[in-house]
């Protein structure tokens, strides 16, 4: 367990961010709490804080918006990150994705290890890298294993987009960026994303920019 004394500087970070309304602002790439391993949550906030900051996590998450917020993104070096897809997508891209509605989960200390050997690659973004999309190969299925908010055990497996989520946020715990599993040839501005890669599979973009799909 954190000694009281550990527990104060986080505790006293949250209270600072939670001092005023609205959204969290979010930490860009550059910023050094985004390329380091965060701190098991282990009692640093009490209940109260802990829901205070889960509850901006959320708003902030939704602001932005995005499908998953980790702590880190809002400067806390703690192991907690929030996730929630409405899937709002045509049934094309539901189907080539795996893109299916999650509701709102909390993931306290989550890890994840992979199911099977499939692989899918498909653009991702990141709150914390706004502008810049690129293609990355993740596992299909994952085994999540964390708590949640009220300490309960979660021992889930998920597919297609919820399981890139999953591991999308986790690495955000362990310091890595989306951009330290991407293929770089794919590296696309929003603009180019939306004006050439709006398909459901990258596949022609790899045709185009010169690059391998697993």
């Amino acid at each position: 367990m954190a000694t009281p004394s550990h527990r104060a500087p986080l505790a006293e970070l949250v209270e600072e961010l939670l001092a005023t309304d609205g959204p969290l602002p979010i930490a860009a790439a550059g910023e050094p709490v985004l390329r380091r391993a965060t701190e098991p949550y282990d009692g640093q906030l009490d209940a109260a804080l802990l829901s205070r900051f889960i509850d901006a996590l959320r708003v902030t998450m939704h602001a932005a918006p995005g499908v998953g917020l980790a702590a880190p993104q809002v400067g806390v070096p703690l192991r907690i990150a929030v996730v929630e897809d409405p899937a709002p997508v045509p049934e094309e891209v539901r189907e080539a994705r795996g893109r299916v509605p999650q509701p709102f989960r909390v993931l306290v200390n989550p890890s994840y290890e992979p199911v099977g050997t499939q692989r899918a690659a498909f653009f991702e973004g990141c709150l914390s890298v706004p502008g810049w999309q690129a293609v990355v190969a993740r596992s299909d299925q994952v085994r999540l294993t964390c708590e949640d908010e009220h300490g309960r055990p979660v021992d889930e497996v998920f597919s297609g987009w919820p399981a890139r989520i999953v591991q999308h946020e986790t690495d955000h715990l362990d310091g890595m960026l989306y951009l330290d599993r991407a293929e770089l040839r794919s590296l696309s501005s929003n603009q180019a994303m939306a004006e050439r890669w709006t398909q459901p599979t990258p596949e022609l973009a790899a045709a185009s920019l010169g690059f391998e799909l697993p």
